[in-house]
C-alpha cells in the first residue's frame, strides 16, 4: 500500500534523485562503443556532439514520457494508462512518419513542424480511444485497454503502408522501433519547448489531478471544472508524447512503469508524484539508452526494444494484478 509522504521527505527524494540522474548522466559520457581516455574524451567531438546531446535527449525523453503516464493514469485513474499502450505513441508516429516521408520538415522559433504533426494525430488517436472506451457516458478501463490495443495495431498497418510507399525501409522502421542513434543539439532545442510546458501544466494541475482520483462527482463538489481540466491535461500529455515519438520514434512503457512504482513508493499525491517521476523517468532512460548502446558494441540495439523487454511483462504483470484483485 503507498504511503505518503511528508514535504521535507519529498523535498530530500527529490534533490537526492536529482544527484543520482546526473551522476548516471556524467557515467554514461564515458561508457560507449569507441573507448578514450578521460583527457582525449574531453577533447573529442565524439563527447560534444554525440555522447553529449543525446544522453541529454534521452533524459528529456523519460521526463516527458513519464509525466505524460502521470497525467493519463490520474485523470483516467487507471494504472494502465500509458503513451504507449492508448495508442496515443502510435498515433503520433503515423503524423511524424507522414511529415518525414513527404519531406515536409521545417522550424520555426526552433520548433519543427515534426513534433506538430505527430500533436495532430496523437490528439486524434486519443479522441478516438477516448470515446471508444464511453460505456454509458463513462470510462470503461478494460474498454480503454483494448481500444488502445487495437487503434496501436491499426496504426502499424499504416506505418508499414508509409513505409513501403515511401521505399525507405530501413531508416523509418529502425526509428519506429525507437532509436535515439541520430541525436542531435537541434533535437534537443525542439524538445526542450515542450518539456517545460508540459511540465508546468501537469505540476499547476496537481490539485486537480488529486480531486479528479476521489471521483468525478467529488471533483466538482471541491470545484473543479472536471472536462475543462480532463481536456486541458489530455492535450498536454499528447503534446509531450508526440515530442517524445518525433524525436526518437516510438519508445513504450515509460509512462506505465515509472508512474506505477513512484506511487508505490511515495503516495498519489502529484504535487510529488509529478517532479520525483520526472527524474526517475529520466534516469530510466539514460540507463536504458547507456545499455542499447554499450551491451552489444559496436552493433546498437533499438532502445524501443529495451524498453519493450522490460515494460511487456510488467504490464501483463498489471493486468494479471486488476483481474485477480477483481479492479
Amino acid at each position: 500500500m503507498a504511503r505518503k509522504i511528508k514535504k521535507s521527505e519529498g523535498l530530500a527524494t527529490f534533490i537526492i534523485l536529482a544527484v543520482i540522474v546526473l551522476a548516471a548522466m556524467l557515467l554514461s559520457l564515458f561508457l560507449g562503443s569507441v573507448f578514450m581516455s578521460p583527457g582525449e574524451l574531453l577533447k573529442s567531438e565524439i563527447l560534444w556532439q554525440i555522447r553529449l546531446p543525446r544522453i541529454i535527449l534521452a533524459a528529456l525523453l523519460g521526463l516527458l514520457l513519464s509525466v505524460s503516464g502521470v497525467i493519463l493514469q490520474g485523470i483516467l485513474r487507471n494504472p494502465l494508462a500509458d503513451p504507449y499502450v492508448l495508442g496515443i505513441s502510435a498515433g503520433g508516429a503515423i503524423g511524424a512518419a507522414v511529415s518525414i516521408a513527404a519531406g515536409a520538415q521545417f522550424v520555426i522559433f526552433g520548433m519543427s513542424s515534426v513534433p506538430v504533426a505527430a500533436f495532430v494525430t496523437s490528439l486524434l488517436a486519443v479522441f478516438v480511444v477516448y470515446k471508444l472506451s464511453q460505456v454509458a457516458g463513462k470510462t470503461s478501463p478494460e474498454t480503454l485497454i483494448l481500444a488502445g490495443v487495437a487503434l496501436s495495431a491499426f496504426c502499424a498497418a499504416i506505418l508499414s503502408l508509409i513505409i513501403i510507399l515511401s521505399g525507405n525501409l530501413q531508416s523509418i522502421y529502425f526509428w519506429l522501433l525507437g532509436s535515439l542513434s541520430s541525436a542531435s543539439w537541434s533535437n534537443v532545442v525542439t524538445v526542450i519547448p515542450y518539456t517545460i510546458f508540459g511540465v508546468a501544466v501537469a505540476y499547476f494541475f496537481s490539485k486537480e489531478l488529486n480531486a479528479l482520483l476521489l471521483g468525478e462527482e467529488m471533483a466538482q463538489t471541491l470545484g473543479v471544472d472536471v472536462e475543462r481540466t480532463r481536456l486541458m491535461l489530455i492535450g498536454t500529455a499528447s503534446l509531450m508524447t508526440a515530442a517524445a515519438v518525433s524525436v526518437s520514434g516510438l519508445v513504450g512503457f515509460v509512462g506505465l512503469i515509472v508512474p506505477h512504482f513512484i506511487r508505490l513508493l511515495i503516495g498519489p499525491n502529484h504535487r510529488f508524484l509529478i517532479p520525483i517521476s520526472a527524474l526517475s523517468g529520466m534516469l530510466l532512460l539514460v540507463v536504458a539508452d547507456t545499455i542499447a548502446r554499450t551491451i552489444l558494441s559496436p552493433t546498437e540495439i533499438p532502445i524501443g526494444i529495451i524498453m519493450a523487454l522490460i515494460g511487456a511483462p510488467f504490464f501483463l504483470y498489471l493486468l494479471r494484478r486488476r483481474r485477480v484483485e477483481g479492479k
